[in-house]
C-alpha cells in the first residue's frame, strides 16, 4: 500500500462477494479505509482505464489484507479493470442526483418494472457511463447504462431522483457472437477451478508477451469435464465476460448438417470469424456430440468422422491464429476422440467437481440473492443436508421453494387482473418450511440413478446393540467431525463394516439409523439387484455404484444381503463365472488403485459363512460386528421403543414381558407389540358388533396384559 499526499491509494482488485453484486460496494481493510481518510459508507472513486464510484465498506475478517479492494464484476467493468489489476482509489464528494437518463440493455417487460427498480436503486452511487443493475423478483435483473446525470460528476440516486429511460442500446455483430452477462461472483463453490481456468485463458489473452519471452506457445485449449449441472458452461461465460473478449458458442448437435461438407464448413466459419474478431473465446458445449471416438463410429457415420478430423486440423491451426482460446465442456470425457486430448490441442483438462458444503452455501446464496427470505431460513443448514446436489440442483431447489410459496397465495389471486400490484407481491416471503418441502421433489443429480432418501430412523429407535452403535458412530461421525485428529494421529478412517447375525436382529435398522444420524448421502443397494444375465453388466453396475458414491462423498453405501452379491469363489455353480467377476470387481473398487475418501461401505448378511474370505480381511471390511439375539435388558429397551405412543394398560409389565420373551429377536418383539394392539382392536370391534358400543371419549382403547399374552402365544405357534 502506498499513500499519496492527496490520500490516494494504489490497491489490487480481488473478487467481490456474491451478495454484493450490483450494489456498487468496495470492501477494503479498515486500515486502508482509515489511511484514505474515509468512513464506512463514504463514496470513493476507483480509477482504472476509466473512473467509477463505489460505497466503501469493511472487508470481512477472513478477507482482510493490506492493499486489496474487493469489487464485483459490474464495478470492475465500470472501472475498466480486471481481477488482479492495480487501481487508484480516493475519497470523493457525491451529491444527490436530480435527474438520471438510463438506457436499458433490453426492452423493459412492463412500465411498472421501472417503478419497482427505482426503489431498489436508492442509495446507489453512479457516474456517467456506468453500467448499473436493477434486481427484480426472484433474482431477475435488468442492466442499464447511465447516459446522463444532473448534476455532473459523482451522484447518489435518491428517492426524489427523476429516472428517465431512453431507447434500448443497439447491439450488432454476428448472430453467433454473444456477450456474456455472467461474472465470477455468479459462480459458487468453484474458486480453485476458476483460478486455474483464469491462469490458462486470461494470461495468454492479456499478456502474450510473457509466453514470447519464455519462448513457448500459449495454451490453446481447455477441456472442462464433470457431472451435468456443476458449472462448466457458467465458467466459460464468466471468463469471456471478465476478459472482455468476443464469445463464440458452439452447441455440438447444431453444426451437424445434412449436406456433404456443410458441417465442416460451419465449423471453419466460426473459427475464421473468431480469428478475425480476436481476442476471442470459442466455447464448444457437449464436445462428445461432435467429436466421439472414431473407432466406435460405423461406416454409416461418415459425417461425424469428418467433423472430428476438421476439428483436429482447426485446433492445430490455432498456432497461426493469435489470441483465440478454445474451451470445451463435456460430462463424458472418455467418449471423446483421444486425438483431441493430447497436448497442443486441449492442453489442460480441469475436473469440475460436485460442490462441498461451503460451495453449496455459496451457490444457495447466489440463487437466493433476489428472494424475499423469512428470518427462519438457514441457508447453512440447507447446505449441510444437500449432499450430492450440483449447482443446477440447488437452483431448482430455490425455484421449487418459490413455487411452493406461490401456491399459498393462489386462492387469493384474481386471474381477471392484468397484473398483480406490487403491494401484493411484496407480501410474498419464503419460509424454511418451503425449502424443506421442496427437498422432497428435487433429487441430487449426482445420485439420480442410485438415490435413496435418507431414512428418518434415529439411534433412539434402535433398542440395545450399544456396541454396534458405538462402532458405527466412530466409523461415520468421528471422521466428519474430528478429521484433524485423525490426520494428526495418522489414522485411516474405517473403510467397511460388516453386520452379521440371525434375521430380525436389527442389522438393516442400524444402517438406517447411521445414515440418518450423520446426514450423509445414503445409497441403499439390494445385493441381487446388481446381478444381470448379460456379460459385463453386473461388474459395470458395481463400478457405477462406487463411482456415484465417490462423486457424492461423504457417502454411506449399504449393501443388504451382500452374500448374494459376493459369494465364495471356486464354487460348483453354473453362473458362467459371473459371481467370480463380480467379487473381483467389488474387491478392486473397495481397495483398488483409486482410493476411496469419505466413503464407508456398510453391509449386512445372515450368511457370513458363504461370503468370499478375501472381503473379510482388514483394509476391506475392517470390522465384523456380530449382532446377537437381544438379552433381557436389550429386549426391555426394544419393547419400550415398540410400545412408544401405544395406549398401554396399567397391568402391562414390560420388564416381566422382557423376561418371558427369551430367544426372541427384535423383529419378533415388534410383531408381538403389533399383534397385541390388533388383539385390543379386535376386542373393541367384537363389542361393537354385539351391540355394546364403547365411546373412545369415555372409554379409550387400552392394550392390556391379556392381549400381550395372546400375542406371545401366537408368536410361538
Amino acid at each position: 500500500m502506498s499513500k499519496n499526499p492527496d490520500s490516494t491509494l494504489r490497491l489490487k482488485i480481488t473478487e467481490g462477494l456474491g451478495k454484493d453484486v450490483g450494489r456498487a460496494l468496495a470492501r477494503m481493510d479498515p486500515a486502508d479505509i482509515q489511511a484514505l481518510g474515509a468512513q464506512i459508507g463514504d463514496i470513493i472513486e476507483v480509477i482504472g482505464s476509466r473512473r467509477t464510484v463505489c460505497k466503501v465498506m469493511p472487508a470481512y475478517k477472513d478477507a482482510r489484507a493490506g492493499a486489496r479492494i474487493q469489487l464485483d464484476g459490474l464495478s470492475r467493468g465500470n472501472a475498466g479493470a480486471a481481477l488482479d489489476d492495480i487501481v487508484s482509489v480516493q475519497k470523493v464528494a457525491a451529491q444527490p442526483a436530480q435527474r438520471i437518463v438510463l438506457s436499458p440493455a433490453v426492452k423493459l417487460p412492463s412500465d411498472r418494472d421501472l417503478k419497482y427498480i427505482g426503489t431498489r436503486l436508492d442509495g446507489l452511487p453512479v457516474v456517467e457511463g456506468d453500467s448499473i443493475r436493477g434486481v427484480l423478483f426472484g433474482g431477475r435483473y435488468l442492466d442499464f447504462l447511465v447516459r446522463e446525470t444532473q448534476p455532473k460528476g459523482p451522484v447518489i440516486i435518491a428517492p426524489q431522483t427523476l429516472l428517465e429511460v431512453g431507447a434500448v442500446r443497439a447491439q450488432s455483430g454476428e448472430h453467433r457472437v454473444e456477450r456474456s452477462t455472467k461474472s465470477y461472483e455468479d459462480i459458487g463453490g468453484l474458486r480453485r477451478e476458476v483460478q486455474r481456468v483464469r491462469e490458462i485463458v486470461e494470461l495468454p489473452l492479456r499478456f502474450p508477451e510473457v509466453f514470447a519471452r519464455l519462448g513457448i506457445d500459449a495454451p490453446k485449449g481447455v477441456l472442462l469435464y464433470g457431472p451435468p449441472g456443476c458449472g462448466k458452461t457458467l465458467i466459460a461465460r464468466a471468463v469471456a465476460r471478465e476478459t472482455d473478449v468476443r464469445f463464440f458458442s458452439i452447441n455440438g448437435p447444431e453444426i451437424i448438417g445434412k449436406f456433404y461438407g456443410e458441417s465442416e464448413s460451419q465449423l471453419r466459419a466460426i473459427f475464421e470469424q473468431a480469428a478475425k474478431d480476436a481476442p476471442s473465446i470459442i466455447f464448444i458445449d457437449e464436445l462428445d456430440a461432435i467429436a466421439p471416438k472414431r473407432e466406435d463410429l460405423g461406416s454409416e457415420k461418415q459425417v461425424e468422422r469428418r467433423v472430428v478430423a476438421q476439428l483436429l486440423s482447426l485446433m492445430d491451426g490455432l498456432k497461426s491464429r493469435e489470441h483465440v482460446i478454445v474451451i470445451a465442456a463435456t460430462n463424458l470425457p472418455n467418449a471423446i476422440d483421444p486425438a483431441l486430448r493430447r497436448p497442443g490441442r486441449f492442453d489442460r483438462e480441469i475436473v469440475i467437481p460436485i460442490p462441498d458444503r461451503n460451495g453449496r452455501l455459496e451457490i444457495l446464496e447466489i440463487h437466493s440473492r433476489g428472494m424475499p427470505l423469512a428470518k427462519d431460513v438457514d441457508l447453512g443448514a440447507l447446505a449441510g443436508i444437500t449432499h450430492g446436489f450440483v449447482g443446477a440442483d440447488l437452483e431448482a431447489l430455490c425455484r421449487e421453494a418459490a413455487m411452493i410459496c406461490v401456491r399459498r397465495i393462489l386462492p387469493e389471486i384474481d386471474f381477471a387482473q392484468a397484473a398483480l400490484p406490487y403491494d401484493s407481491l411484496m407480501k410474498l416471503e419464503l419460509s424454511n418450511e418451503d425449502f424443506v418441502v421442496a427437498l422432497r421433489d428435487v433429487e441430487p443429480s449426482a445420485l439420480r440413478e442410485v438415490f435413496a432418501e435418507v431414512p428418518s430412523t434415529t439411534w433412539e429407535d434402535v433398542g440395545g446393540l450399544d456396541r454396534a452403535k458405538d462402532m458405527l458412530r466412530e466409523a461415520l461421525e468421528w471422521p466428519l467431525h474430528y478429521g484433524p485428529l485423525f490426520d494428526a494421529g495418522g489414522v485411516r478412517p474405517l473403510k467397511g463394516i460388516l453386520l452379521t447375525g440371525p434375521p430380525g436382529c436389527g442389522k438393516t435398522l442400524l444402517a438406517q439409523a447411521a445414515a440418518s444420524a450423520t446426514g450423509v448421502n445414503f445409497i441403499s443397494v439390494k445385493g441381487p439387484a446388481l446381478l444381470s444375465r448379460y456379460v459385463g453388466e453386473s461388474e459395470r453396475a458395481v463400478r457405477e455404484v462406487f463411482r456415484k458414491a465417490k462423486q457424492a462423498a461423504p457417502c454411506l453405501i449399504f449393501f443388504d444381503e451382500i452374500d448374494a452379491l459376493v459369494p465364495r469363489r471356486g464354487g460348483s455353480g453354473s453362473d458362467s463365472g459371473v459371481s467370480e467377476r463380480v467379487v473381483g470387481q467389488f474387491l478392486a473398487e473397495l481397495d483398488g488403485v483409486e482410493k476411496m475418501k469419505d466413503v464407508l461401505v456398510l453391509a449386512a448378511t445372515n450368511r457370513r459363512d458363504i461370503i468370499d474370505p478375501a472381503l473379510l480381511r482388514p483394509g476391506r471390511f475392517d470390522v465384523v460386528v456380530e449382532i446377537a439375539p437381544p438379552n433381557e435388558q436389550d429386549r426391555l429397551a426394544i419393547l419400550r421403543i415398540q410400545t412408544r405412543g401405544k395406549p398401554l394398560s396399567k397391568d402391562v409389565d414390560l420388564p416381566a414381558l422382557a423376561g418371558q420373551t427369551d430367544g426372541c429377536t427384535g423383529a419378533e418383539l415388534s410383531a408381538i407389540c403389533q399383534h397385541a394392539a390388533l388383539n385390543a382392536i379386535r376386542e373393541r370391534v367384537a363389542f361393537a358388533r354385539s351391540g355394546h358400543e364403547k365411546s373412545l371419549d369415555t372409554d379409550p382403547l387400552q392394550i392390556e396384559r391379556k392381549h400381550f399374552s395372546a400375542a406371545m402365544t401366537e408368536a410361538r405357534q
